[in-house]
């Protein structure tokens, strides 16, 4: 199973951890593992390249844990409010994507927030 823990500060999503395996089928072959990597690497281009704006990201090269932090989405970091909005947003939509996954992965995936 993969556990997901968002941050969520004032009401705005700011980052993520995720943790484990999917374990939905074998390396390879896991299609709940490949569409949560595939949006994850999203995530991160999409902050760097698309916003430039600030990623902190650390992967977890034995394990594949990684946490991913983007402070551009809070306000006491990015002072242009169209770019946290935009930032604060991206990550919000993964967490909603992960929660409709979880309709028929719910054996797999294991999402929640942090709220700080």
């Amino acid at each position: 199973m993969i556990h997901f823990r968002f941050f969520r500060r004032d009401g705005v999503f700011y980052g993520f951890e995720e943790k484990g395996h999917a374990g939905f089928a074998e390396s390879g072959d896991d299609i709940v593992c490949s569409a949560v990597s595939a949006m994850t690497m999203l995530i991160i281009n999409a902050v760097e390249v698309t916003y430039a704006s600030e990623v902190d990201y650390k992967i977890d090269e034995t394990t594949t844990d990684i946490t991913v932090k983007c402070p551009g989405a809070l306000p006491d970091h990015e002072q242009d409010e169209k770019k946290r909005f935009a930032v604060g947003g991206l990550i919000e939509a993964y967490f909603l994507q992960l929660n409709d996954m979880l309709e028929d992965y719910y054996d797999y995936l294991d999402v929640n927030v942090v709220d700080e």
